[in-house]
């Protein structure tokens, strides 16, 4: 074995995991067009509508995102009525996020959505789960 076989992008584990997540995004886009949200905004709105309201620093935290990346998808989304920022009445640094009713009600066009999704490709019912749970486990040792 040569030691620049190390170097081949073949070999690498973290492409083809960078390069299925960009194309996963690019086949949510069409859906998420008709809803008129980005991938960002989706998962963001995921969140919210699983928790209706937390602290910016905790939505970060779920989402895996810092608060310059965060913050201008929150604007976004409270310019189209999904979500509402305020401070915090016991700390005035803590920002707030909560679902409008607006919001809310986007729920019931996004609900089809990971159905769509499922359909692009197929993978058994057991592979989705040991690849999740795979995932996750690179995911929580990437981010200690």
């Amino acid at each position: 074995m040569d030691k620049y076989d190390v170097l081949k992008l073949e070999n690498q584990l973290c492409f083809p995991l960078y390069a299925c997540s960009k194309e996963i995004v690019r086949k949510y886009k069409p859906y998420l067009d008709e809803i008129d949200l980005t991938y960002t905004q989706y998962i963001t709105m995921m969140v919210l509508w699983e928790h209706k309201s937390m602290n910016v620093k905790k939505l970060g935290g779920y989402l895996y995102l810092d608060s310059g990346t965060l913050t201008p998808v929150l604007k976004k989304l409270e310019q189209k009525g999904y979500v509402k920022r305020t401070r915090d009445g016991k700390d005035e640094r803590v920002l707030n996020v909560s679902i409008t009713s607006k919001g809310e009600k986007l729920k019931e066009k996004a609900v089809e959505i990971p159905v769509k999704m499922g359909n692009c490709f197929t993978i058994t019912q057991e592979e989705a789960v040991i690849l999740h749970k795979v995932l996750n486990s690179i995911l929580s040792q990437v981010t200690e």
